[in-house]
Parts: C-alpha cells; structure tokens; sequence
C-alpha cells in the first residue's frame, strides 16, 4: 500500500472536493414550450434566465436548466431527469389533469426500493417522478 493519499483521503490536510449544486442541462426544440412545461406545468420555480437558457430549481442544490436557440448543446441519448418527491401519486395525478400523458403510471420498483412514474417533456426526454422507500435514502454511505 502507498503512503501516497490523494485528495481528500482520510490523514491528509487537502480539503475534499464538494459539490454545491447539480444542473442537467437540457437541448429543446422550442425555449418557450419547454419553459412553460417545466415552470407551469411541473411547477418548478426559474431561478435564472440566461436568454438562452433557462434555469429550474429542483431542490436544494439541484437544477434542471432547459437550453435553445443555435449555440445549445447537445443531448445525450439515455438522459432521464428524476424529480424526488414523497407524494408522486398526488402529483401525477395533478400532472394528467393538466394533460400530460404518463408513460408509464406511478408503480413500485421493488429492486431499486422506489415508488415512481414516467413521463416525456415536449422534446422528448424522459422525466421520473420519484419516492424512495427508506426516507434515509440521502443520508452519506458509510464506507465500512
């Protein structure tokens, strides 16, 4: 074993990488619609209008930011943007009586011990709406 620590290992004075917030950014076809989707329809509140871009909080340190016009970036295939919330029946009800089709309704996962559902914003990309079963679920792992 080396005597080599990097950074932030136990016994070291270097401070561990943290991270403040976590934003997915999203390419869309249409600023507008997307912006109403989000803001309206799911009800998240813009924290940050950048013209071009257009940013949603989640929760506390997490951000979903919806991007358009011809400088955009591009999305990758596989992307899902996972809204956790205790009361995903409730609010996937709501979400259908606004008219959003669900792609697949609220059910149990028991392998990954979630309740949730899915959805499609307008371009396409894939929104769960998620509760985890042990309300603990974001407590740090210990590493034992």
């Amino acid at each position: 074993m080396s005597d080599d620590a990097g950074p932030g290992s136990p016994g070291t004075d270097r401070p561990e990488i943290g991270n403040d917030a976590l934003i997915v950014f999203l390419s869309v076809d249409d600023l507008d619609r997307s912006a109403a989707f989000y803001g309206e329809v799911l009800g998240l509140p813009l924290v940050l209008d950048q013209g071009a871009c257009r940013l949603y909080r989640v929760a506390e340190g997490g951000f979903v930011g919806v991007c358009g016009g011809g400088d955009r970036p591009t999305t990758p295939e596989g992307l899902i943007v996972t809204l956790v919330r205790d009361d995903v029946d409730r609010y996937c009800d709501e979400l259908v009586a606004r008219g959003v089709v669900l792609e697949r309704p609220p059910q149990h996962n028991e392998r990954f011990g979630i309740h949730h559902a899915f959805l499609r914003d307008p371009d396409g990309h894939l929104v769960e709406i998620q509760r985890f079963d042990d309300p603990g679920w974001d407590r740090p792992v210990d590493p034992r």
